[in-house]
């Protein structure tokens, strides 16, 4: 018999980390290669791990709703022979079986004895988000290993034991490292509970959302633009079509969707906005992959549109409902959320008339459709009634300049204000 690790799996692009929201086996139950052993739950998405080999569950490695980074172990399966297909499979071999142990280039290596200390990516840091000096920490682990559950017992109880010198806890070799640990996670703030306050845990999913907003905020140096649209045409069109539309397709014709198409559109004209920062150099992306964001009630995904340039008014409305009705029912892929290029964002649909979005990373810019709104405008000296409309433009300003991002906007402003029962194909 020999034992094989399943190690928590990366969800979609920039996740670092998955909550094991439910278990769905238990030590002792049998299963086959695919099975779905547990739901893990990311900012991202929501999804079941499958199985990589066919065994005996023997050991579950994290509580329900315990947080662990990509790459930890999250349960051991004895199987009847050893594996040959680890590395493609993503797992670890039986030699590297302790939770906390790191990546190693050298397997054996890891399971000799070895007097320098190692820690795990998640131990890292943790250590590294607190301040904690690991060399003045008693492990709880295999021959004193100090693990996750260790410092999260000490950040509970408030009595750090604080690094004298900021290289105290770095005390691996680079190699034995792995993945790179993020360094501007910012410092927890020690707030007092006063009598009647309520103490709400923090989720995984919002865990990763901070992380990723704050990646951004840090990395990315945004500026802000917005353009006023007189939207009265296409509130018009898609009034007078969106029962017939409703009883025909299935569906609803939202106006999320004109708005969507034009983006799409205005992008092929400025492909400038559709690009990301890569140090060295700015990749601009062939392929238009509009992410827009979906809210539940204590998060937020940003599932993806694919080739929305190529897509109808119709089609892309069909996107966006199948894709609000994943979230929603906790069955969006790990493929619905990858490859966006860049982010519309519906705030609109809760009445907000201005706003200032967060990129989303590792993207160049968000645009903000807030709500329409009738309000008096000046046409032709004389006061009307008309449906008006801010579009908010976030950009980076190391990928983008205000010129470029003045033209897309009124690029986009114009084909809206230009939508028509004549000009204007749904179909």
């Amino acid at each position: 018999m020999a034992m094989e690790l399943m190690k928590m799996p990366q969800l979609g692009e920039s996740v670092t980390e998955g909550t094991i929201s439910k278990w769905l086996v238990k030590p002792g139950d049998h299963v086959t290669k695919y099975d779905p052993l547990a739901e893990v739950m990311t900012d991202k998405v929501n999804a079941e791990v499958p199985s990589s080999f066919t065994g005996i569950i023997k050991e579950l490695k994290a509580d329900e709703n315990q947080t662990l980074a990509v790459g930890e172990v999250i349960c051991s399966i004895e199987v009847e022979t050893a594996k040959t297909d680890n590395e493609n499979a993503g797992q670890v071999s039986p030699s590297e079986e302790n939770v906390d142990a790191p990546v190693t280039r050298d397997v054996q290596q890891a399971a000799e004895p070895s007097r320098k200390a190692r820690y795990s990516p998640a131990v890292l840091k943790l250590s590294q988000e607190h301040g904690i000096d690991l060399s003045k920490v008693k492990g709880t682990g295999n021959e004193g290993r100090i693990t996750r559950k260790d410092l999260l017992k000490l950040v509970e109880s408030g009595n750090l034991p604080k690094a004298d010198e900021p290289s105290a806890i770095s005390n691996s070799a680079p190699e034995e490292i792995a993945p790179q640990v993020n360094r501007q996670s910012s410092p927890v703030t020690n707030v007092t509970t006063a009598a009647g306050d309520k103490e709400i845990p923090v989720t995984g999913i919002r865990k990763a959302i901070a992380s990723n907003m704050l990646k951004s905020k840090h990395e990315i140096p945004h500026a802000w633009t917005m353009v006023e649209v007189d939207a009265s045409n296409m509130v018009k069109l898609r009034d007078n079509l969106k029962s017939e539309f409703k009883q025909k397709e299935g569906y609803n014709l939202t106006y999320f969707a004109f708005f969507v198409k034009a983006v799409a559109q205005a992008l092929t004209e400025f492909p400038e906005l559709n690009s990301m920062w890569a140090g060295e150099k700015i990749i601009q992306k062939k392929e238009i992959n509009i992410s827009i964001a979906v809210a539940t009630e204590d998060a937020l995904f940003v599932p993806v549109i694919k080739n929305a340039d190529e897509k109808s008014i119709k089609g892309i409305a069909r996107e966006i409902q199948e894709l609000a009705s994943k979230v929603k029912a906790g069955k969006l892929k790990a493929e619905d959320m990858q490859g966006g290029t860049f982010t519309v964002n519906n705030t609109g649909s809760f009445g907000s008339v201005q706003s200032m979005g967060i990129i989303n990373y590792p993207q160049a810019a968000i645009l903000q459709v807030e709500t329409i709104v009738k309000r008096p405008v000046v046409i032709n000296d004389m006061i009307a009634v008309r449906d008006m409309v801010n579009l908010c433009l976030s950009l980076d300003h190391r990928v983008l300049d205000g010129l470029v991002c003045g033209r897309f906007l009124a690029r986009v402003k114009e084909i809206i204000e230009k939508i028509s029962k004549d000009n204007t194909s749904i179909y």
